[in-house]
């Protein structure tokens, strides 16, 4: 049963052999059950296939897939996102990375959870992007989006930065720090994780601003509102350039002055999970909960 995915396209950010591998067995999965598959033209000359069918742009597979399969690691998946989200095109991951949590299918699963997916035996959660606007003087100079988090950090890490922090336009507070992490639930479990943020489950909305090694003992992570509207305004950059960060995948310049303003984006992105997929079972296995000294459980 097709469950409707009469045309399904596979794509990957980096083409190794491991990677190549899973492709082609994903590829022939799909083609025996009649199932049209779209791949990349640099995946068709890695693998040395001559097809007609293949993705001019992926920011056009919204409007020729049914379901977009993503092989790699987490940042495949961030980078498909922001061509996809709020296309309505399911997009499900298979881990070929390291840590794996937007990634739901091991490659030891393919043809088990993929049988699942193709008998209906699935379901999609929605998971909101962020969106980065940068004002200067008034003017919007740049924009992007973010599945996981916006950065804004001065260019060389071993400097700090002066900024206000503003949550609706209301005032929070003044920090000289290493910069800030403002990141969504799916984000969560990422660059906020390790400066010290809270895991938020991934249907919270709600959004998490983390301080990156600020010069007090006090500053902690906040947590507010996902219809909130956050806002940094740089105030100095000692000798840095500071500069904003999208999912560590596209970085914009900034300049002292500049206001950086980051809201929930209209579009979802909608991940697509085989039935029996467990968000708190992803963290036991990803992040060792419950792991104890000795290596016990």
């Amino acid at each position: 049963m097709k469950n409707g995915f009469n045309t399904v396209a596979i794509v990957a950010r980096r083409l190794t052999d491991r990677i190549l591998e899973s492709i082609t067995k994903i590829d022939t999965i799909l083609s025996g059950l009649g199932i049209q598959t779209l791949l990349e033209q640099k995946v068709l000359k890695e693998l040395g296939l001559n097809r007609d069918n293949a993705i001019a742009a992926r920011a056009e597979l919204g409007g020729m897939a049914d379901l977009v399969i993503v092989v790699g690691g987490d940042g495949s998946i961030l980078g498909v996102s922001r061509d996809l989200a709020g296309s309505g095109v399911p997009v499900v991951g298979v881990n070929r990375g390291s840590l794996g949590f937007l990634a739901a299918i091991s490659p030891d699963e393919i043809d088990e959870k993929f049988g699942q997916i193709l008998s209906g035996d699935y379901s999609i959660e929605d998971h909101f992007l962020l969106e980065a606007q940068v004002f200067r003087q008034g003017d919007l100079m740049s924009s992007s989006t973010a599945l996981n988090d916006v950065v804004v950090n001065p260019s060389s890490m071993s400097r700090m930065m002066e900024f206000d922090l503003l949550v609706n336009e209301e005032f929070v507070y003044n920090q000289k720090s290493d910069g800030i992490i403002v990141a969504s639930p799916t984000g969560s479990t990422a660059y906020a994780l390790s400066a010290g943020g809270p895991i938020m489950h991934p249907k919270l909305d709600a959004l998490v601003v983390v301080p990156m090694f600020p010069h007090t003992l006090t500053s902690r992570p906040l947590v507010v509102n996902g219809d909130s509207s956050v806002t940094v305004r740089i105030i100095d950059a000692a000798e840095g350039a500071p500069q904003l960060s999208c999912d560590s995948q596209v970085n914009l310049p900034l300049q002292v002055g500049d206001n950086v303003t980051i809201n929930k984006s209209i579009d979802p992105l909608k991940l697509l999970y085989p039935s029996g997929h467990s968000f708190y079972e992803s963290c036991r296995s990803k992040l060792d909960w419950a792991s104890r000294l000795g290596g016990s459980s």
